[in-house]
């Protein structure tokens, strides 16, 4: 079985997804930006490696065949740690993968990033450095899966999903939930070259990768 590459693997959607990926018999290896946090994923049984977004991490994809970049620095940090993290680390990342011929990169973007001028001003960067981020995968010779989720909460995962945008129907994702659409998007070949929005729904998440719904790329 591939190995893949969490980049980002400490944060909240990261450690949901390892877990669960583990669980499920992948095998991973988790980019944490220093020693510390590598005894965490020692106690959970997964690999782990010290790499820097904002650094030298191409060490991090030795042996590595899939990718998913679940990293992000959000409202809460300044300019250029979304320059850094979230738009440049994340073309990095691409350009890397296409250099060793990646079988697969999961993005996890966020929801209506093609139209960040219409975000609250305080995301307006955060979306534009997401929106140039996707647009450089897309473009790029990698096989791709772009996941889009709404507003991010700590809800108790569902386990389904919509692609629909329904403002009556609210923004709001779980983590969980966007880490089990990871899961999936590694498992099922459908996910591949698509881009999915991600909103908490009713449509079992198996079941909506598996349609191959929302947007061809």
């Amino acid at each position: 079985m591939s190995k893949i590459l969490i980049l980002g693997a400490n944060g909240g959607i990261g450690r949901l997804f390892c877990r669960k990926a583990r669980d499920a018999g992948f095998v991973l290896r988790a980019m944490v930006r220093n020693d510390e946090h590598c005894s965490y994923f020692d106690s959970q049984g997964i690999e782990s490696v010290v790499g820097d977004l904002e650094g030298s991490f191409a060490h991090a994809f030795e042996g590595c065949r899939q990718v998913a970049f679940v990293a992000g620095s959000g409202a809460a940090t300044g300019g250029d740690k979304t320059l850094l993290v979230d738009l440049y680390g994340a073309i990095r990342a691409v350009e890397e993968s296409e250099f060793r011929g990646v079988d697969q990169f999961v993005m996890v973007s966020a929801l209506r990033v093609e139209k960040p001028l219409e975000a609250a001003p305080a995301l307006r960067h955060y979306m534009v450095a997401k929106l140039l981020a996707d647009q450089r995968l897309l473009e790029s010779s990698v096989p791709a899966t772009v996941l889009r989720p709404g507003r991010l909460t700590d809800d108790h995962g569902s386990g389904c999903v919509r692609t629909l945008v329904d403002p009556g129907s609210g923004f709001d994702i779980s983590r969980e939930n966007v880490a089990d659409c990871i899961v999936e998007a590694f498992r099922q070949p459908s996910a591949v070259n698509r881009i999915f929005d991600l909103l908490d729904g009713d449509v079992p998440i198996p079941e909506m990768i598996m349609r191959g719904s929302s947007q061809p790329m």
